[in-house]
């Protein structure tokens, strides 16, 4: 049956593909091999934008997002109580904003509307991600192929990049007929499924490597600290960094860690505060072998609603006796735009000390070790981040992971060896993110205008759609 593509359908259409949406992100979430269902999601999301009215699109995406975000977001209820039910509805509300953009498209540029689609959830992930106040990153459809070849082979595109590319490709399935409409939607399934294997190990000459060690530990007293590092030390005496969590010590580096260092000849790394006038740095402290701190970095998004100290005045990084190695702390790795800045210095290892709180959930800890892989994959660039009670990760540059510690893991301890080779690379959507965003809002003011002063007529563009 010829449709038009300048919104028309009732809401009782809609309700079928808005449940398929929401299974589609879930399962792509929740089970490996069907990762590939997240451009399933992202080709449910179209024929909602079709709804006969701006706000049923609207509160139709609302509901959507909130059924997507809140049960993978559970965690926010133990942090934040009831007020995690806005936070909720923030994160819904750019994906209703997606939805209802996309009906001005299809209302103003008929069947040629879904060129702007890839281009507009570009736009709107990167700058909800990225580049407001209560940025937030996790969730975008790219981290769905964290740690996999897929990532590995298309990581110089970026996460924001890899989510634009899977909208692509639901959009065109939706420029095509039926049946190769569905050939195409299955095809990408299927090959994101098969890719969703582990990368190989990287193969690249490393100029020098490092042994790295690290243990967890959450809210520890300085003997704790003091027993675990002589633990450490017996078992991995061939490391020559040792790491501690974020936040492992609530104040300066105490006088007898700098002499544990001094004693045993090694360097470490660990979270500290750092004391300001009127408040503190959280920051990640280098102490070297001679006992004194050799560098530091604070953290340069503190969390948003908590008593994470100031931010970063700002970015360095530590010239290491084996090369340029970048500091970021914790939720730091989350922010691409943190990481790019470091990478723009010549960036060759990253070392990330972390706190996620036990009580948070193990659900929280999965969902926030998605992003040290996609970042080793977009940069090429090796990562130690060590956590407080997991899931810390040793990985290549590539996005391989080869060690962890789990959650929860008291006391448990990993190693590596970070091979420091070339810098690492900026990906794609380092330019093309903010791009998007200049041409989204280019966009809505031109739905505005044209709103306001002229005539809105769907643009009649006959095609065949799936009911």
């Amino acid at each position: 049956m010829n449709e038009s593509w300048g919104a028309e359908q009732p809401l009782k259409k809609c309700i079928g593909w808005a449940a398929a949406a929401v299974c589609s992100f879930h399962l792509a979430y929740e089970v490996d091999l069907l990762r590939g269902l997240i451009v399933g999601f992202l080709f449910c999301l179209v024929p909602l934008a079709r709804l006969n009215s701006n706000r049923k699109v609207f509160y139709v995406g609302l509901g959507v997002g909130f059924a997507i975000y809140a049960p993978q977001l559970a965690f926010f209820w133990t942090i934040f109580q009831a007020g995690a039910i806005a936070l909720w509805f923030v994160l819904a509300f750019w994906l209703a904003l997606f939805v209802l953009l996309s009906r001005l498209a299809f209302l103003h540029f008929g069947r040629k509307g879904l060129v702007l689609l890839p281009i507009l959830w570009l736009g709107l992930e990167f700058f909800r991600s990225e580049l407001y106040y209560l940025r937030f990153s996790w969730l975008t459809p790219g981290y769905v192929f964290s740690g996999t070849r897929l990532a590995g082979a298309l990581g110089f595109l970026g996460v924001y990049g890899i989510g634009g590319l899977a909208f692509a490709i639901a959009a065109a399935a939706w420029a095509w007929a039926l049946k190769p409409r569905l050939a195409i939607l299955a095809s990408a399934i299927v090959i994101c499924g098969l890719a969703g294997t582990e990368p190989p190990p990287a193969t690249h000459s490393a100029a020098a490597r490092v042994q790295v060690a690290g243990v967890q530990l959450e809210f520890p007293d300085d003997a704790e600290v003091l027993t675990a590092l002589n633990r450490l030390n017996q078992t991995h005496n061939n490391a020559e960094v040792f790491v501690l969590s974020e936040y492992t010590f609530k104040k300066s580096v105490p006088e007898n860690i700098l002499a544990w260092c001094r004693d045993h000849r090694k360097f470490l790394v660990v979270g500290g505060e750092d004391p300001a006038s009127d408040d503190f740095f959280n920051t990640a402290f280098v102490i070297g072998p001679e006992g004194n701190i050799v560098f530091k970095q604070a953290k340069s998004v503190p969390i948003q609603f908590f008593k994470d100290g100031l931010p970063a005045r700002e970015q360095r990084l530590w010239a290491s006796p084996w090369g340029k190695i970048g500091m970021a702390v914790c939720y730091d790795l989350s922010y691409r735009r943190v990481i790019d800045r470091l990478v723009a210095q010549g960036c060759q290892a990253l070392i990330i000390p972390t706190m996620d709180v036990v009580d948070w959930g193990k659900r929280q800890h999965r969902l926030h070790a998605r992003v040290a892989p996609m970042r080793a994959a977009e940069f090429g660039l090796p990562i130690f981040r060590l956590c407080s009670s997991g899931i810390s990760q040793a990985i290549e540059g590539g996005g391989c992971v080869t060690a962890t510690a789990p959650f929860p893991g008291e006391a448990a301890s990993l190693s590596a060896t970070l091979a420091l080779g070339k810098s690492g690379r900026v990906p794609l959507d380092h330019w093309l993110g903010p791009l998007a965003v200049g041409i989204t809002v280019l966009l809505i003011v031109v739905f505005i205008v044209k709103s306001r002063w002229g005539k809105t007529r769907p643009a009649a563009v006959s095609t065949s759609l799936a009911r």
